[in-house]
């Protein structure tokens, strides 16, 4: 992988996006299906998929702006990496390649020779 000299503020950016990502991740994980009240579902036995949906409660207020604030700054992240000055600066297949990089510009060598 070639080596990009990126701005602090961009590869900044890029692990608060990391971590946000995460977090969001980790709240989807404890949230209801669906964020309003719903009730549950069957799909009959003689159906070509059958399913099952519990009742949902929808969720809490907190966790309504918790999410939305998550996802929020997940938005003005990526408008802020994505339209970064730096990209300018290359052009053709490196800004594609660049960009790759900048995902991976925080990961470990140990997290390298577990990819590999």
């Amino acid at each position: 992988m070639a080596e990009y000299d990126f701005p602090e503020d961009l590869t900044a950016a890029q692990l608060e996006m990391h971590q946000t990502r995460a977090e969001y991740r980790a709240l989807c994980e404890t949230l209801p299906w669906l964020a309003v009240p719903q009730p549950g579902y069957e799909r009959p036995e003689g159906h070509w998929y059958p399913f099952r949906r519990e009742e949902s409660p929808g969720y809490t207020e907190e966790q309504a702006a918790e999410e939305a604030r998550l996802r929020g700054r997940m938005l003005e992240l990526s408008i802020q990496i994505g339209t970064h000055p730096y990209w300018d600066t290359l052009s053709g297949p490196a800004v594609v390649a660049a960009r790759s990089a900048l995902k991976h510009v925080h990961d470990t060598p140990a997290d390298d020779a577990d990819a590999a």
